[in-house]
């Protein structure tokens, strides 16, 4: 057995060349045939080992790789018979021969019947298993769909709803802003009533200068030698006090027309001047000192001409009436107006030397209907912070350290200087 496996790769015998006489054609075919017959049986196992590797739920996956190497070893078979052609190692072609056989013989060792019914039943509760499993993931599917859908419909009338509600309350707004608008035109309508004897008082100054200068220029035309130049002075002073009533009449027509609002831009020391106009028979009745510090060159306003005025008269007016109680003090009214940096705009401050405000009131002061003055309505300063705040602004009040109270509110500008 020794000399056998010692001399197993001597090539001691006669090539297979001399049995076919080395006629080429014979010697070529036989090698060409076995090379391609070896390569074929080659590639066999990598498919099957390849099968094997993805399928790894296959029961006896071990007969796939035996049959693997049953085809390489019998591939390896014609290997030798194209190498013996040439060189006569009958021995270790043996030996290769007597492995395939070895090989064949497990490969051939099928599975028992009890195995076959065993790996039988096991795909068959696999298969059952894999299909309670997709009739659960269909049913699960399903349930999905059905919440999707009802979700949805729930998700819909929830829209639905909430678009009503938007539309509800636009309208509510809108009716709330005509309501505001409403008041806000009776408030000045009652401002402009308390002011009426002021009003009667501005109005009749440029009429008593027109029937001054009138009988005046009648004198200087009866005359023997009519005087027409200081007739027509006379003249050119009455269409100028009458280009003054009727600027002070279209002042006060505007302030208590009923009209929407409309944002332009305003000259706030302009506005101020008017307004202080208006209020200045009420300033000499109640024996107010006034003073005013007006800054130059402020930026003008975007914002509605007639709202803005109605808060400076609120302002004004509530400080003369705080005043008005001040039996043997001094009553100063000082009015301010200065640049503001956050938010840009202007800063209008209304200080009085009045009763100032009392720590309880302060944070009741701007509530609607809530006021201290025995006929008040409690409207003046509730409409007053609606409108500043609807212009961009702020409206705050504060009592002074010594007596009184300032007002105060801020408005955007439009980015123009207002001379």
């Amino acid at each position: 057995m020794s000399e056998f496996f010692s001399k197993l790769f001597s090539p001691d015998f006669m090539p297979h060349g001399y049995c076919y006489l080395w006629q080429p054609g014979i010697v070529w075919l036989h090698a060409i045939s076995d090379s391609v017959i070896a390569l074929s049986y080659y590639l066999i196992p990598l498919v099957l080992i390849y099968f094997v590797r993805k399928r790894t739920d296959l029961p006896f996956n071990w007969i796939f790789v035996m049959f693997g190497i049953f085809i390489l070893a019998c591939g390896t078979t014609h290997i030798m018979e194209v190498w013996t052609l040439w060189h006569g190692v009958y021995r270790l072609s043996g030996v290769i021969k007597a492995f395939t056989a070895v090989v064949s013989v497990e490969a051939l060792a099928l599975p028992s019947p009890t195995q076959l019914r065993t790996a039988n039943l096991k795909l068959e509760n696999e298969i059952t298993e894999r299909l309670r499993i997709e009739a659960a993931l269909q049913r699960a599917h399903d349930e999905l769909d059905v919440r999707v859908q009802e979700r949805t419909v729930q998700l819909a009338n929830a829209n639905e709803e909430l678009r009503k509600e938007i539309v509800e309350r636009q309208h509510a707004e809108e009716a709330l802003q005509i309501a505001q608008s409403e008041l806000a035109h009776v408030t000045r309508v009652t401002s402009m009533g308390e002011l009426m004897a002021s009003i009667a008082h501005e109005i009749n100054q440029p009429l008593a200068a027109i029937v001054t200068n009138g009988n005046a220029c009648q004198r200087w035309l009866a005359g023997a030698t009519p005087n027409l130049e200081e007739g027509r002075a006379a003249v050119a002073r009455m269409i100028s006090e009458g280009n003054r009533a009727s600027g002070l009449i279209k002042e006060i027509r505007a302030f208590v027309k009923k009209s929407p609002p409309q944002k332009v831009p305003v000259e706030i020391n302009d506005l101020i001047r008017e307004t202080l106009t208006l209020v200045s028979r009420e300033l000499a009745r109640n024996q107010v000192a006034l003073q005013t510090n007006l800054a130059a060159n402020l930026p003008a306003l975007a914002a509605d001409r007639v709202q803005v005025q109605q808060v400076l008269l609120n302002l004004i007016m509530n400080g003369i009436e705080a005043m008005s109680a001040n039996n043997g003090g001094s009553r100063e009214l000082t009015i301010t107006s200065e640049p503001s940096q956050d938010p840009s705009g202007v800063l209008v401050m209304v200080r009085d030397s009045g009763t100032g405000i009392s720590p309880q009131n302060s944070d009741r002061l701007f509530e609607t209907f809530f006021t201290t003055k025995a006929g008040g309505m409690g409207m003046g300063l509730s409409i007053s912070r609606s409108i500043v705040t609807a212009h961009g602004g702020s409206l705050s009040a504060a009592a002074n350290t010594d007596r009184g109270a300032t007002f105060q509110f801020t408005i955007p500008t439009t980015g123009e200087t207002s001379l």
